[in-house]
This record gives C-alpha cells, sequence and structure tokens, in this order.
C-alpha cells in the first residue's frame, strides 16, 4: 500500500443526529467524489464525499471559507476535523 497524504480541508461545527449531516467550514477546496478522513478524540474514519448542499443546494465542489453540510455514513462531533486523502 502506498503512502498516503492528508490535506485538512476542514472543520466540523455542527452535526444533525436525525440527518446524518454534518456542517463543515472549508479552509480549502472539497468536491464531490473526494476520499475524506474524519478524525477527532472519538471519530476516525473515511468515506467519499458523495453529497454536498450550500444554504440547502446541491453543490459538485466548494472553496475555503465556505460552510457546505456533508451526509456523512457515521457520527461526527464539533470540532472534528476533514483531511481529504491525496493518493
Amino acid at each position: 500500500m502506498s503512502e498516503r497524504e492528508l490535506k485538512e480541508v476542514g472543520k466540523v461545527t455542527h452535526y444533525f443526529t436525525r440527518i446524518g449531516v454534518a456542517v463543515v467550514e472549508l479552509n480549502d477546496k472539497l468536491s464531490v467524489g473526494d476520499r475524506i478522513l474524519i478524525q477527532g478524540s472519538t471519530t476516525n474514519f473515511e468515506q467519499a464525499v458523495e453529497s454536498m448542499q450550500i444554504e440547502h443546494k446541491n453543490v459538485t465542489s466548494a472553496e475555503a471559507g465556505q460552510s457546505v453540510g456533508l451526509k456523512v455514513e457515521q457520527r461526527v462531533r464539533e470540532g472534528d476535523r476533514v483531511y481529504r486523502i491525496i493518493e
């Protein structure tokens, strides 16, 4: 397995338990299709970005400074860090 590079792209600012969506404030570009790793004190999993929204509208990419709603496969917590996996 090759060494993977991680680039921090944002931080979880809110989590909606019922719908499984994390609000992530971005400090770098993120696109649908990217593989991400979410890490925190009790969080550690990776997934592909399958859907992303800004202001309840679907988007395919977002830039630094924007907050996006991200469908996540597991529970996350405020303050968890989001990294893009660069193969």
